[in-house]
């Protein structure tokens, strides 16, 4: 259905409306070599999509996050594995541009140029096998050294990391004098011997992503690149901000601009059969829709509201992130089910591999157990509901601005 986007939200979106043919054209190729999208970030980059959630003042666009979230679903309308990819660069930038209109900090500044200069590409590489990447803990390993940490670990499901010049990730760090901590980190990634890419990425969707492991192998990050700190086990307010209040919707733009397409292609192949008039055909459209615009709403509430002072006096790190987890949880859900509702009325189309519809299938899978998966979802929705503490927290949600 029709969406009612602001002009700036419109301006945006043309953007990506420019590409949605080319990426579409490309997305079965990419998936059957399994291979990077290298073509499409290209054509982003030219069209200055890379830049989209820099600060203006810094050499950007100046798109907030209300604003980056229907340029991913647009994106996706055209292959979610380059959607989901870009967004591992285009929302850690916009959840950093909104920490530094709000302190002014030199440091994400440089970094922020940096990026609108083109010399930065930025991946988030956090998840680890056999954990629920909660931003909690960490396997991966630092140790104190002279100006800084050496860090040891593997980590998985590295999204953006075949263009990524830079990424941010996390190590655990046993400090003597405060207990274990968890460090977010940022790293070099482009010609460094200390870190190895293992392309392991083999999968039955978003192959395009090329989401391979990363390997720290005594890497050394000196002590201005440790970006933040706090203890292993707590709910942290600087995570809850920059990370799950904008990673959750992101995550959910994609699968909601993967159903839009699924939905597009199967009314075109209705109208192609002359079922439009079909009262069971016009009943399985009508319950897609609804799922669609569901999770519209919830998506674009959550925009709407999150990071305002209003939305952190009244709310509690830990239903934050249990918001957070919801909108995400509601839109990949709603998008397994808008495919599985299509089925029923595009038969047997939907199994064909030389058709797009099996393909998007495939790919909407993913969404059920990236983080927030929907099992901590449900824990995280369900504690808050009852005023269960599943965590301690740390740190504040009042951030000064900056003079």
């Amino acid at each position: 259905m029709k969406q009612l986007l602001t002009p700036r939200q419109k301006e945006f979106v043309a953007l990506a409306d420019s590409l949605v043919e080319k990426f579409r054209d490309r997305a079965a190729a990419n998936d059957e070599s399994n291979e990077f999208p290298f073509e499409n970030y290209e054509d982003m980059r030219r069209v200055g999509l890379l830049n989209l959630s820099v600060p203006e003042e810094l050499g950007g666009m100046g798109a907030t996050l209300f604003e980056v979230i229907p340029v991913i679903e647009r994106l996706a309308y055209g292959d979610a594995a380059t959607a989901l990819a870009v967004n591992m660069h285009i929302t850690p930038l916009a959840q950093w541009s909104e920490v530094w209109r709000k302190t002014g900090s030199p440091r994400l500044e440089s970094l922020l140029r940096e990026a609108a200069e083109g010399n930065l590409v930025w991946a988030a590489i956090t998840s680890e096998f056999g954990t629920p990447n909660l931003m909690t803990d960490a396997r991966t390993k630092a140790v104190r050294v002279d100006g800084g940490f050496r860090i040891t670990g593997r980590k998985n499901f590295g999204t953006n990391s075949a263009v990524a010049t830079h990424a941010s990730t996390t190590a655990r760090y046993d400090d003597p004098d405060k207990g274990p901590q968890l460090l977010m980190l940022k790293v070099s990634l482009k010609d460094n011997p200390s870190v190895r890419i293992h392309p392991v990425w083999n999968m039955m969707g978003m192959r395009a992503t090329q989401s391979n492991d990363l390997e720290f192998a005594d890497l050394f990050v000196p002590d201005e690149d440790v970006v933040h700190s706090f203890p292993v086990g707590y709910l942290d307010a600087t995570v809850t901000e920059t990370v799950f209040g904008s990673s959750q919707p992101a995550f959910g733009a994609v699968y909601v601009g993967l159903a839009d397409a699924a939905i597009d292609w199967a009314k075109q192949q209705l109208r192609r059969r002359g079922l439009v008039d079909n009262p069971r055909v016009q009943d399985a459209i009508a319950d897609v829709e609804i799922l669609l615009e569901t999770a519209r709403a919830v998506l674009y509430r959550h925009t709407t509201q999150f990071g305002t002072p209003e939305y952190y006096d009244e709310f509690t790190l830990q239903e934050i992130v249990a918001n957070s987890a919801l909108v995400k949880h509601v839109c990949s859900s709603n998008a397994v089910a808008i495919f599985s509702r299509l089925i029923d009325v595009v038969g047997g189309a939907a199994y064909a591999k030389s058709l797009p519809f099996e393909r998007m299938w495939r790919d909407v899978q993913a969404g059920q157990f990236m983080p927030v998966s929907s099992l901590a979802a449900h824990e995280f929705i369900a504690a808050s509901s009852f005023g269960l503490e599943l965590a301690p927290t740390h740190g504040s949600l009042k951030v000064e601005a900056a003079e």
